[in-house]
Protein backbone atom coordinates (compact mmCIF):
# COMPACT_ATOMS: atom_id res chain seq x y z
CA UNK A 1 0.00 0.00 0.00
CA UNK A 2 1.22 3.29 -1.34
CA UNK A 3 1.43 6.10 1.34
CA UNK A 4 0.00 9.56 1.28
CA UNK A 5 2.50 12.36 1.02
CA UNK A 6 1.84 15.49 2.72
CA UNK A 7 1.09 17.19 -0.20
CA UNK A 8 -1.52 14.37 -0.58
CA UNK A 9 -2.78 14.73 2.98
CA UNK A 10 -2.66 18.52 2.99
CA UNK A 11 -4.76 18.52 -0.16
CA UNK A 12 -6.89 15.91 0.83
CA UNK A 13 -7.74 18.37 4.42
CA UNK A 14 -8.20 21.46 2.09
CA UNK A 15 -10.88 19.74 0.27
CA UNK A 16 -12.31 18.51 3.25
CA UNK A 17 -12.68 21.93 4.58
CA UNK A 18 -13.97 23.17 1.07
CA UNK A 19 -16.97 21.06 1.45
CA UNK A 20 -17.62 22.08 4.76
CA UNK A 21 -17.57 25.85 3.91
CA UNK A 22 -20.03 25.25 1.20
CA UNK A 23 -22.19 23.12 3.15
CA UNK A 24 -22.59 26.44 5.65
CA UNK A 25 -23.05 29.13 3.15
CA UNK A 26 -19.54 29.85 1.69
CA UNK A 27 -18.61 30.38 -1.78
CA UNK A 28 -14.39 29.11 -2.43
CA UNK A 29 -13.25 32.16 -4.42
CA UNK A 30 -9.65 30.51 -4.76
CA UNK A 31 -7.63 27.73 -3.73
CA UNK A 32 -3.66 27.67 -2.79
CA UNK A 33 -3.48 31.68 -3.61
CA UNK A 34 0.18 32.49 -3.47
CA UNK A 35 2.45 35.41 -3.87
CA UNK A 36 5.96 35.90 -2.98
CA UNK A 37 6.27 34.92 0.43
CA UNK A 38 2.88 33.88 0.97
CA UNK A 39 -0.22 31.73 0.61
CA UNK A 40 -3.41 31.12 1.39
CA UNK A 41 -4.70 27.35 1.20
CA UNK A 42 -8.57 28.72 0.81
CA UNK A 43 -10.28 31.80 0.35
CA UNK A 44 -14.15 31.65 1.16
CA UNK A 45 -16.83 34.08 1.03
CA UNK A 46 -19.92 34.11 2.54
CA UNK A 47 -22.22 37.55 2.54
CA UNK A 48 -19.48 40.52 1.95
CA UNK A 49 -17.03 38.81 4.53
CA UNK A 50 -14.07 37.05 3.28
CA UNK A 51 -12.62 34.37 4.87
CA UNK A 52 -8.97 33.83 4.60
CA UNK A 53 -8.75 29.61 6.00
CA UNK A 54 -5.35 28.41 6.79
CA UNK A 55 -5.66 24.45 6.42
CA UNK A 56 -3.29 22.26 9.01
CA UNK A 57 -4.05 18.52 8.32
CA UNK A 58 -2.82 15.78 11.07
CA UNK A 59 -2.52 12.48 10.82
CA UNK A 60 -3.92 10.89 14.21
CA UNK A 61 -1.65 11.43 16.83
CA UNK A 62 0.68 13.69 15.40
CA UNK A 63 3.23 15.08 17.53
CA UNK A 64 2.00 18.52 16.69
CA UNK A 65 -1.12 19.82 16.61
CA UNK A 66 -2.18 21.84 13.56
CA UNK A 67 -3.06 24.55 16.20
CA UNK A 68 0.42 25.01 17.27
CA UNK A 69 1.65 25.05 13.88
CA UNK A 70 0.30 28.48 12.67
CA UNK A 71 2.89 30.30 14.58
CA UNK A 72 3.34 34.26 14.53
CA UNK A 73 5.56 34.36 11.63
CA UNK A 74 3.19 32.20 9.40
CA UNK A 75 0.31 34.51 10.90
CA UNK A 76 1.85 37.50 8.91
CA UNK A 77 2.68 35.81 5.58
CA UNK A 78 -1.17 34.65 5.71
CA UNK A 79 -1.40 38.76 6.82
CA UNK A 80 0.63 40.07 4.21
CA UNK A 81 -1.18 37.89 1.28
CA UNK A 82 -4.49 38.44 2.55
CA UNK A 83 -3.71 42.42 2.43
CA UNK A 84 -2.20 41.71 -1.47
CA UNK A 85 -5.44 40.04 -2.34
CA UNK A 86 -7.68 42.68 -1.03
CA UNK A 87 -5.65 45.03 -2.86
CA UNK A 88 -6.82 43.12 -6.45
CA UNK A 89 -10.69 43.67 -5.60
CA UNK A 90 -12.80 46.43 -7.34
CA UNK A 91 -15.48 46.60 -4.16
CA UNK A 92 -14.72 46.53 -0.46
CA UNK A 93 -15.44 43.85 1.90
CA UNK A 94 -14.42 42.67 5.30
CA UNK A 95 -12.25 40.20 6.19
CA UNK A 96 -11.14 37.60 8.59
CA UNK A 97 -8.75 34.81 9.59
CA UNK A 98 -9.90 31.32 10.37
CA UNK A 99 -7.94 28.17 10.96
CA UNK A 100 -9.07 25.04 9.87
CA UNK A 101 -8.28 21.76 12.09
CA UNK A 102 -8.12 18.16 10.06
CA UNK A 103 -7.38 15.04 11.72
CA UNK A 104 -6.83 12.25 9.09
CA UNK A 105 -6.98 8.48 10.29
CA UNK A 106 -5.25 6.45 7.15
CA UNK A 107 -7.36 7.89 4.17
CA UNK A 108 -10.49 9.27 6.44
CA UNK A 109 -11.23 12.53 7.83
CA UNK A 110 -11.87 11.70 11.45
CA UNK A 111 -12.64 15.36 12.60
CA UNK A 112 -12.33 19.38 11.07
CA UNK A 113 -12.17 21.61 13.32
CA UNK A 114 -12.88 25.46 12.56
CA UNK A 115 -12.03 28.40 14.35
CA UNK A 116 -13.39 31.50 13.00
CA UNK A 117 -11.46 34.41 13.88
CA UNK A 118 -8.67 32.38 14.90
CA UNK A 119 -6.06 35.65 15.09
CA UNK A 120 -6.13 39.17 13.20
CA UNK A 121 -4.02 41.62 11.79
CA UNK A 122 -3.06 43.44 14.44
CA UNK A 123 -0.94 40.58 15.81
CA UNK A 124 2.81 41.65 16.61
Amino acid sequence: MQTKSNRDIGYAGETAVCKFLQKNGYEILKRNYTIRGGEIDIIAKKNDCIAFVEVKTRKFGALQCGEEAVTKSKQKRIIKTAQRYFSLLDEPFSGRFDVAVVEMSGEEIKKIKYYVSAFDASTD
